[in-house]
Parts: structure tokens; sequence; C-alpha cells
């Protein structure tokens, strides 16, 4: 019921009990005038009673104990009933001390019980103070009760749509940057293959300017490729790729790609090593920002790829000796290094960079065997 529909029912409630103070249609027929004396009060009397009572019901919500006592004094003097149930509705709904509610209670049902009682006899009175001083306060209890129930769920409801906004929220923030991480692992790698080998078509003549063009055309293909798969997942009416995700598998490729490049890389991946997709999918990423940042920082340096196993993990070293000058590349953000520290991170594992006391540069990472990650590798 909203604010102005309740407005409307106390200004109603409020007519009643005013014209109960002056119309013996509203007062107990069994009196003549007062239950408690016998005697009839001057008009006057019963009309400003009828009026202080209206006024009360216009405040009964914040004063229940105002009317409370009106009622009682239209009932005593006048044998005025409405103002009666009204007062014990708001005991039920506006009183918030159950030791009160008793209190006021018992002391309405002995002053309505006792002159009906010692009129009409038990079989009149039991029944009728029952309706006039224990029914209300059911009642104003039961939809107060109720009322506090359905804004309480509405509170929840509206506090788990909350929390529901902010998963997604989280959820989000989280595939944005998972999404950062394979857009810059997939176009660092291979742009900077492009590069590699732009700079040394420039140079080239013949045949081999012919053969360079082709790798950087094959290379821009699957650069073109992984980026096309990358971008699906953001569509929501496309599903999502079903294609393998890269792992131990495809380190020979990887490694022969910077081999080609004139970057001397040597690779040894333990016989028989398999790991969860989530953790070789990591390692892969690892091994080619490893492999970027020696081809932009250490020229032609030698390197080794070493993946094994630690007891109840993974090991990876890449380590390169620097002995060679840097290339002028300049392909990426610096954002390398953090992304991937950050995807060893969410599958459990560790990742330490550091340079070496001779000369070069090392990456470590240690992985678990079987990935504790909750999200879906790329």
């Amino acid at each position: 019921m909203g604010l102005g529909q309740r407005r409307v029912v106390d200004v109603l409630l409020a007519a009643v009990c005013v014209l109960a103070g002056a119309w013996d249609g509203l007062q107990s027929g069994l009196f003549d005038g007062s239950p408690l004396v016998d005697q009839r009060a001057p008009l006057a009397v019963d009309v400003a009673l009828g009026i202080l009572t209206g006024l009360a019901v216009l405040v009964r919500r914040s004063r229940p104990v105002l009317l409370y006592t009106c009622a009682l004094l239209c009932w005593g003097v006048v044998g005025a009933y409405p103002a009666l149930l009204v007062a014990q509705f708001s005991v039920g709904a506006d009183v918030r001390s159950a030791r009160r509610r008793v209190v006021l209670t018992a002391a309405m049902l002995a002053v309505v019980a006792v002159p009906l009682w010692r009129v009409g006899g038990g079989d009149g009175a039991v029944p009728l103070s029952f309706a006039l001083c224990i029914v209300p306060v059911l009642v104003g209890l039961y939809l107060t009760s109720r009322r506090e129930l359905l804004a309480s769920l509405e509170e929840r409801a509206r506090r788990n749509e909350r929390e529901e906004r902010l998963r997604i929220d989280q959820a989000r923030a989280e595939e944005r940057a998972q999404i950062a991480r394979d857009m810059h692992d997939v176009v660092t790698h291979r742009v900077s293959l492009m590069v590699l080998h732009a700079t040394a078509l420039e140079s080239a003549q013949g045949r081999e300017a012919m053969a360079i063009a082709g790798q950087i055309q094959g290379i821009g293909r699957t650069a073109l490729e992984e980026l096309r798969t990358l971008v699906g997942v953001l569509r929501d009416d496309a599903a999502a790729p079903l294609r393998p995700q890269p792992g131990l598998t495809d380190l020979d490729e990887l490694v022969a790609a910077s081999v080609a490049l004139g970057l001397a890389v040597e690779l040894s991946v333990e016989d028989g090593l398999r790991a969860p997709a989530l953790v070789e999918h990591a390692v892969y990423r690892v091994v080619q920002e490893a492999l970027t940042n020696v081809h932009k920082h250490a020229g032609e340096a030698r390197t080794t790829v070493t993946v094994g196993s630690d007891g109840d993990g993974l090991l990876l070293v890449v380590r390169d000796d620097g002995s060679a000058p840097a290339r002028d590349v300049a392909i990426g953000g610096g954002h390398g290094l953090l992304g991937i520290s950050e995807r060893v991170r969410l599958i459990g594992g560790t990742l330490r960079t550091r340079p070496l006391p001779g000369g070069g540069f090392e990456v470590l990472a240690r992985m678990p065997m079987a990935a504790t990650a909750t999200e879906v590798p790329r």
C-alpha cells in the first residue's frame, strides 16, 4: 500500500471514530451511556472525545499509545467501539516491544470484558472481547510481519542483483585482461618477426629476397589467424573457438621461426613430459615472450630453452648469453613480462627474471603439473 493510499485509509478511519462519538449507531447498545459508570455524558463531551480520537488516528503509526488512550476514553465514556479496533490494530502493527503489546492488550481486555461480562454473561463477553481486543492485534502483527518479510526479500534481491553485477564486472575485467595478454603475446611476437624479416629484406636480393618476403607473408597470415580466433570470442553470436591452443608440441615450430631469423636457439624438452593444456599453453606463451625479448634486446645471442619436470611441478628456463649486439626493433609497450608473470600466477606458478652475472638474461618459471586456475585458456 502506497503512502497516498495509507493517508486515505487513515482519513476514513478518523471520520468513523469522530462519527462514533456522536452517533449511537456506532456505540454499544448494551449500556446506557458509559459501560463503566452506567451514565450518559453530555453530547459535547461525546463529540469532543470523538474528534480527539479521530485526530489520534491520523498519527497512529508514530503514536500508537496516544490512540490507545483515546480509544479507552471513548469506550469508557461513550461506549464507542470502532476506535477499539483501530487502536488494537495499531498495538499489533506499530508497538515494537512484545512486552508492551501484552500489557496494553491485557489492560484493554480487562476494561472491555468486565462490563460485557456483567451485562451479558460469559457467553457474550468472551467472543466480543476476543473480537474487539485480540483479533485486531493478531491482524496487525500478521500484516506488519508480512510487510517486513517482503521488504527483507526485496532488499535481499537488490543486494543479490548488486553482487551479481559486481561479479559480472569482475569477470569482464578478468576477460579483458586475459584478451589483452593474448593480444600482446600474438601481436608482439609475430610483428617482431615481421619487422626482423623486413630488416633483412632491405639488404637481400633475388631469390633470397623472395624467400624472405614469403616468410613475412606466412608470419602475417599466422598472426591474422590467431587474431581472428581471439576477436571471435568477443562476438556475442560467435561460438567459442575449438582450435587447440599451442602447447609443448608447438615449441619446435616456435623455436624454428627464431632460428630462421639467425637466432641460435637450443630447445630441450624432457621426453614424455605432459601437463594440463592450461599449463602447456602458459609454457608456450612464456617461451614466446622470452624469445621475442631476445630478438629485441639481445640480437643473435645464443639462447637455451629447457623444459622439464621438477618434482610435482614443471620447470621452464630460458637463458641467453647476451653475446651479440641488440637489433633496433622497437615493438611492444613493455607489458610482456608483466603479462606472462600474471599468466603464470593465475595457474598457481611462479616466474622469476634476472640478468646473469656474466651477461645475458634468464627467465625461470615453475608451474604445477595440475593447473589451479579457473580461466579458460586461449
